[in-house]
């Protein structure tokens, strides 16, 4: 038993060779970036485990995970990612995670998170395209799906990824205290719970300069020239971010369906291996 385990062990790790070297061959844009990038990831992870950030370090731990996750799928799906979504995919996870969170380009740049949701509607959305468009070109499914309905499921697939998301950071703030849906400053607020006759009247308060906490130590000035609002314009800028985003996807892709040339469907969408055939 113990000679059939080492067998299958030394059989996976040569598959994995194996599917790496036909990586650098057939798609080397798409290997290069993820041996430099992994490299680097490599790297951050010694750091942090030199320096006993074990936040850091598992934020590294999962990126090279989900690195490993585009050949997974290949290989266990029989499905061929495009190179450019490869690279695409690479980069977006090293942008989100060691520069967004471990570097704090979210905090230094503030249009950071912008940039990364409204790319992610945009990618979910071609993935979203892809699961369906895989069914047209089945030859298991008699079904032929119109560009209306493929751009209409695209859309749909990436805005229920993006509310999912921030599910997702809300729970982690929730239970965790991470503050993943950041904090906006504002200097007016409008709300019905200020109505002393509680009468379902919004009352509006404007010209907000500051903030003071009461605590049971004491009172303390935030200084941050507003008020705090907690997570709300963070969150729903990020899904209009993710709507424009899917609809730019969506569009593109309906009126591609309609012609002969297909440039970003082609780059971006999932497909099927082809079989080899048989001599």
């Amino acid at each position: 038993r113990g000679h059939k385990m080492k067998k299958k062990l030394s059989e996976g790790r040569e598959s994995k060779r194996q599917a790496l070297l036909r990586k650098k061959k057939e798609e080397p844009a798409a290997f290069w970036t993820y041996v430099v990038l992994r490299f680097i990831v490599i790297l951050i992870l010694i750091r942090c485990i030199l320096r006993g950030d074990i936040e850091s370090a598992f934020v590294c731990v999962l990126v090279l995970v989900i690195y490993l996750l585009p050949q997974f799928v290949e290989n266990r799906l029989n499905i061929d990612i495009p190179t450019t979504l490869e690279v695409i995919i690479f980069v977006f996870v090293f942008a989100a995670e060691i520069l967004g969170e471990l570097q704090s380009y979210f905090i230094k740049y503030s249009n950071w998170d912008t940039i990364l949701h409204t790319s992610s509607g945009f990618l979910c959305a071609a993935v979203g395209f892809s699961l369906v468009d895989l069914l047209n070109r089945s030859d298991n499914v008699k079904v032929q799906l119109s560009p209306g309905y493929l751009a209409i499921t695209a859309f749909c697939f990436s805005m229920t990824i993006g509310i999912l998301w921030e599910f997702i950071e809300f729970s982690a703030d929730r239970l965790f205290l991470l503050d993943m849906q950041k904090d906006t400053i504002v200097n007016q607020i409008s709300s019905v719970s200020l109505d002393p006759t509680n009468s379902n009247i919004s009352i509006t308060v404007k010209g907000i300069k500051d903030v003071i906490l009461v605590t049971d130590s004491g009172e303390q000035a935030l200084g941050l020239g507003g008020f705090l609002d907690i997570g709300l314009y963070d969150t729903m800028e990020d899904l209009f971010v993710n709507f424009v985003g899917a609809v730019v996807f969506s569009v593109v892709a309906f009126f591609e369906c309609k012609s002969e040339k297909r440039p970003l469907t082609t780059a971006l969408t999932l497909r099927r291996k082809k079989k080899p055939q048989n001599t």
